[in-house]
């Protein structure tokens, strides 16, 4: 192998692996990941499985109404996605992609999308619509009373 194409390689590997470690994640979970999530999502307007009983000491995402029915919000400064898959039915779940920890960034058509390598998610359970991604995204814990959706 001669020695341009030597150099070529390995600029490329090079520039490769610094992508790859940019798409990872570090001990704080990297610049788009969330916390630890929850093991419950559901929530309703009333009494919800799953909330903890100080659900309503948590952050205010939105009003009930501000949910569209059939599709979502990114609240990216949370690194939460809350959707409305039925009238009523509010869930929640982590905005970072499983494939390269992305931020995913818009709720269209039945689904939770990311800008990086196009994974999409149900707004229902948040399963793998369409890859690169193999995993769903992680529940997050929601409640809902009084026409308000919080986080925890």
């Amino acid at each position: 192998m001669n020695a341009r194409r030597r150099t070529v390689l390995a600029a490329g590997a090079a520039g490769a692996a610094a992508l790859a470690t940019g798409c990872g994640s570090s001990d704080e979970g990297g610049g788009d990941t969330s916390g630890t999530p929850t093991a419950s999502n559901g929530a309703s307007d009333g009494p919800s499985d799953g909330a903890s009983p100080d659900a309503s000491d948590g952050v205010e995402l939105a009003g009930t109404g501000d949910i569209p029915i059939g599709g979502g919000t990114v609240f990216k400064e949370q690194k939460v996605v809350v959707t409305q898959p039925e009238e009523g039915e509010f869930k929640a779940f982590s905005a970072v992609c499983t494939h390269a920890s992305c931020l995913v960034s818009t709720v269209s058509d039945g689904t939770i999308n990311c800008p990086c390598h196009g994974s999409r998610f149900s707004i229902t359970d948040a399963a793998v619509e369409a890859g690169p991604a193999t995993r769903p995204l992680p529940d997050e814990r929601i409640s809902v009373s009084g026409g308000t959706i919080r986080l925890g």
